[in-house]
């Protein structure tokens, strides 16, 4: 089975999901290309650009099946190298860009999202790696097709639901963790997010502060994929706790190895998110994996994975009166722990690596049978 991979933004979060496709399905004989992360406007309009024609013979061999992710320009790279329109593709989207929020130093264009629609239309089956991301990407396109004066092809969008599943990202066996427990009284938590406007790190900290206020002791940990150009906020709050609470940050910025962030999460007690965009939360379920007790705003994929008792309010247009009500239940978990009365976190075994290959291979199977090509 020649299988050719192809990752166009290979974002840390593409990194993890390919490198577990290509060690989970061993026996396929892989061909994978990536582009690095960076210059997102040229990157995800020029891969087809470069691939066709740096990588042509590479592009030209025959394959059973194509996986390419949603940031490939999928319709003009089978336009240049038309050997590729022969064999079966699958679309995996991780997200989408019709529901990726804009920052205030970015312009807001149709490009990308159009793009995205495209690359739909020309795979043979696509894949959503939550509910919530097929949702936002097929009430995006109403509304982009809305908006063409005229000659609008009708039923694209049931087309896409019709050849369409929800396949979230697995996670490796090894997240999954017997947690370190540590007898002492002060409640950890973490905050293990991509430094990024999008996960609301302000909400996180006027919370924070609340609870700190309120005169509840903390074990802080603020992780996450930091970039050069990350919110002004985390240099604030970290000014502030220094100054205001010496002592209650424990870990800081980014950790490099994996068995030490695994260690960290074993030893925390909550995982907190304040995102106001996540299409499926994989550092949430990770440390949920390794035993935290999640706290997740009700919007979003989150209650497409947890139940509600893991969710306070979303308020997503009013961040004050959600900061307030995220430290409530900060503050009433660190009277759990207190009292020795913590729950369980919820049990998320499905999502394992060892237990998704079989879905994972059931649409790999959809895909070919599908369209004429031979079983695995």
């Amino acid at each position: 089975m020649k299988v050719l991979l192809l990752s166009a933004y290979d974002a840390q979060s593409h990194q993890y999901w390919r490198k577990l496709l290509v060690s989970v399905f061993e026996d396929f004989e892989w061909t994978v290309l990536t582009l690095p992360p960076r210059n997102f406007s040229w990157r995800i309009r020029s891969n087809s650009l470069t691939w066709a024609f740096k990588f042509r013979e590479v592009l030209e061999q025959p394959y059973d099946l194509i996986v390419a992710t949603s940031m490939v320009d999928l319709s003009a790279l089978r336009g240049f190298v038309p050997a590729l329109a022969s064999s079966p593709t699958l679309l995996y989207f991780h997200e989408n860009q019709f529901a990726y929020p804009t920052s205030e130093r970015q312009f807001e264009s149709v490009e990308p999202k159009i793009l995205n629609l495209y690359s739909a239309l020309s795979a043979d089956h696509i894949a959503f790696n939550s509910e919530y991301n097929r949702n936002t990407f097929l009430d995006g396109v109403d509304k982009v097709l809305g908006k063409m004066p005229d000659h609008v092809p009708p039923d694209i969008t049931l087309g896409l639901l019709e050849k369409s599943s929800i396949l979230p990202v697995p996670l490796s066996d090894d997240a999954y963790m017997s947690r370190i427990k540590i007898d002492k009284p002060t409640i950890a938590l973490v905050w293990n997010h991509r430094w990024e406007y999008d996960k609301a790190p302000e909400r996180f900290f006027d919370a924070i502060k609340r609870v700190l206020h309120a005169g509840i002791e903390l074990d802080l940990s603020v992780v996450g994929q930091c970039f050069r150009n990350h919110p002004q906020v985390f240099e604030e709050m970290k000014r502030y706790l220094d100054l205001n609470f010496p002592g209650v940050i424990k870990n800081w910025g980014y950790i490099e190895s994996a068995t030490d962030y695994r260690d960290l999460l074993a030893q925390t007690d909550i995982v907190i998110s304040t995102a106001v965009h996540d299409f499926q939360g994989l550092a949430i379920m990770e440390a949920v994996a390794a035993g935290c007790l999640p706290v997740l705003p009700d919007r979003l994929c989150y209650s497409e994975w947890f139940g509600n008792e893991w969710l306070y309010e979303s308020q997503l247009n009013n961040p004050s009166v959600e900061s307030s009500g995220l430290a409530d239940r900060i503050i009433e978990l660190s009277h759990q722990k207190r009292l020795g009365t913590l729950p369980e976190p919820p049990d998320i075994e499905h999502f394992s690596i060892s237990n998704m290959k079989i879905t994972y291979q059931q649409i790999f199977e959809k895909t070919l049978r599908d369209y004429g090509h031979r079983s695995l």
